[in-house]
């Protein structure tokens, strides 16, 4: 049997009011506004609140390029890592031509969503999405290119459409 100590989660006096007057120091001297000034507030995507993390070597970090590779093409898409599949589709839609409800979207071999973040999917700069048409409106539209190019057939009173691939 192991016995564990007690620990003590306290301060004493003299250090909580020697950093105290050292954090109001600083703010009065124009120093840190971290430590004495006022806190600053983010929601997380998730809803929660938060307070905002600073860090002077993530600003050039908020922007990430990545490589959205189709069968035939890729592309290199410069966007902010905190962004969401969704506003990828929509900045793939004016590269490629397709819409964002054609589009699928596969990072790490699963489909995302459009309301999944990237930062919270593990995305990171130089990281390879795999971009495909969904094959259900791929279907659709070719149904009705046959349609309009008078391809269709009745036969014994059901329809056979010929679809050319």
């Amino acid at each position: 049997m192991i016995k564990l100590r007690c620990k003590k989660f306290f301060r004493s006096n003299s250090k909580v009011a020697s950093t105290t007057s050292a954090a109001t120091a600083a703010a009065a001297s124009g120093g840190d506004a971290k430590l004495g000034g006022e806190i600053k507030w983010e929601m997380r995507p998730g809803g929660m609140l938060v307070q905002k993390r600073e860090c002077a070597k993530n600003d050039g970090e908020s922007i990430i390029t990545l490589r959205v590779s189709t069968v035939s093409q890729w592309h290199d898409i410069s966007i902010q890592a905190t962004s969401s599949f969704g506003e990828l589709k929509m900045i793939l839609a004016m590269v490629t031509g397709l819409e964002p409800k054609e589009q699928r979207l596969l990072y790490r071999g699963k489909e995302r969503e459009d309301y999944e973040y990237l930062h919270m999917v593990g995305v990171k700069d130089k990281d390879k999405v795999l971009l495909f048409e969904d094959p259900a409106i791929k279907e659709r539209k070719l149904l009705n290119l046959a349609e309009t190019s008078g391809r269709v057939q009745v036969i014994g009173g059901s329809t056979y459409r010929t679809i050319c691939v």
